[in-house]
């Protein structure tokens, strides 16, 4: 039976309407897709203590959480990933690249432009039909 794991993605939007992309390294699982950063919730965390943990530690700043966005469970080849996504914004700092090959800032109509880990493609749908607004 597969592993079945809860992680947390931050859709961080700016004030130019950008939404912070975050590029998978090759020595990452799903190597060279695009997903939004974020982690796995540890235990005792609640999901909104995960993401602002994961968001320091990936990208060196603080976040707020605003809002739930999505709840997609995705089976891949070796794992099932159950992910939920929150509209969140930057409230100290400047994101910092550590954990991935790439991060940029990307307008929401562009988003379809890139090729998304397949767990992030329903919050990207709702993205783009402007059904989550902050």
């Amino acid at each position: 039976m597969k592993k079945t794991v809860h992680v947390v993605g931050a859709i961080i939007e700016n004030e130019n309407g950008e939404i912070l992309c975050a590029l998978r390294g090759p020595e990452m699982t799903l190597p060279n897709y695009w997903e939004f950063p974020g982690g796995k919730i540890e235990e005792n965390e609640s999901k909104e203590e995960a993401l602002i943990r994961e968001i320091k530690e990936e990208l060196g700043c603080k976040i707020e959480v605003l809002k739930h966005v999505d709840d997609t469970t995705y089976e891949y080849e070796q794992v099932i990933v159950r992910l939920e996504t929150f509209l969140s914004k930057i409230i100290e700092g400047v994101p910092e690249l550590s954990e991935h090959a790439e991060i940029k800032w990307v307008p929401r109509k562009e988003l379809n432009t890139l090729k998304w880990a397949p767990a992030d493609i329903p919050a990207i749908e709702k993205l783009l039909s402007n059904e989550v607004v902050i």
